[in-house]
């Protein structure tokens, strides 16, 4: 007798299959598709009532608050404080939560060449500088977010360096890419704004592209809207002649409404437990997830925990 049951795939074989073939494509060096979208729902046909977005667009911070999205991620952390607050672009005080926060210790950076003879945002406004500006190509990165609103608590925007004769140009999707590196050497661009520092200030610095330092007004005004001061210190990158303040661009938060299900949570927290060690960690091992409820430089909560998490963290024992 055959039985016809081996030749169905369950439900779950399936599911997997395309998770594990996604995940695989994803970690691959020659894949370019690497950002993920995951839906689930009861099988059969309907509505998906859950997705996961691992995303770097603060947009996504609106999609988790209507409900479109569930669970999300995104780099850095701070956009939260903002939508959390309600201040920024964000008119009233947003229901968000963190899961967890994946280290990561950066600052963005607006470096501007030497011979421009500047040395603070506020400098290019009053001098009007016709900058050529070098930015990241990637619509909706969180880089164009904090560089839009840095400028214009500054007193100009980006439209402004064209009128003052300058130019902006988007040349790559990460920061270190032969496009943007070379326009550096050949002396076409006067200025990169961009994260991702140890990447690409130690060439800038040696072309004569240093980090401005900011700092007076325009520091406070951001540190009160929910932006976190951050250092580019000296030690690290010694063509610099002091210590640069800039802005935190750390964490990458794992995140969801404040009103999201205790049981869903709760599963979310102990399913990536269970998987840890299936999670590629900067080639070090499995995801530190002691550390990643704990606010740390590398892991900053800027916003309160979700209760079911806080509790899942602390029956680990990763919390006191």
């Amino acid at each position: 007798m055959i039985d016809h049951g081996q030749f169905v795939a369950p439900a779950i074989t399936r599911s997997k299959l395309m998770l594990e073939v996604a995940s695989e494509l994803v970690g691959g060096k020659d894949w370019v598709q690497r950002q993920a979208t995951i839906s689930l729902r009861p099988q059969g046909r309907g509505n998906w009532p859950l997705t996961l977005f691992a995303s770097d667009d603060p947009e996504v911070i609106d999609e988790v608050v209507s409900g479109k999205v569930q669970v999300a991620i995104m780099n850095p952390v701070d956009p939260l404080t903002l939508a959390y607050r309600g201040t920024g672009p964000f008119n009233k005080p947003l229901p968000l939560r963190v899961v967890t926060v994946i280290p990561s210790e950066d600052q963005i950076a607006f470096a501007v060449s030497e011979r421009i003879g500047v040395t603070s945002l506020e400098e290019i406004r009053e001098r009007r500088v016709p900058l050529r500006v070098s930015l990241r190509k990637q619509p909706g990165h969180s880089t164009h977010f904090y560089i839009q609103h840095i400028l214009n608590t500054a007193g100009f925007s980006l439209d402004d360096i064209k009128s003052w004769g300058g130019e902006i140009r988007y040349d790559a999707f990460i920061p270190q890419a032969a496009e943007r590196l070379g326009a550096i050497e050949r002396g076409e661009i006067d200025a990169v704004f961009d994260e991702a520092i140890n990447r690409w200030v130690y060439k800038a610095l040696d072309h004569g592209i240093r980090p401005l330092s900011l700092g007076g007004p325009l520091l406070a005004k951001l540190e009160e809207i929910g932006f976190r001061r951050g250092v580019i210190p000296k030690v690290d990158y010694p063509k610099l002649p002091a210590d640069v303040v800039s802005l935190d661009f750390s964490g990458w938060a794992v995140f969801t409404r404040a009103d999201a299900p205790d049981d869903f949570i709760t599963a979310f927290c102990r399913a990536l437990e269970a998987r840890r060690d299936r999670i590629p960690w900067q080639g070090e091992g499995p995801l530190p997830l002691e550390r990643m409820c704990r606010n740390t430089p590398d892991t900053p909560l800027v916003i309160p925990l979700h209760p079911a998490a806080e509790r899942f963290w602390r029956d680990c024992g990763y919390l006191p």
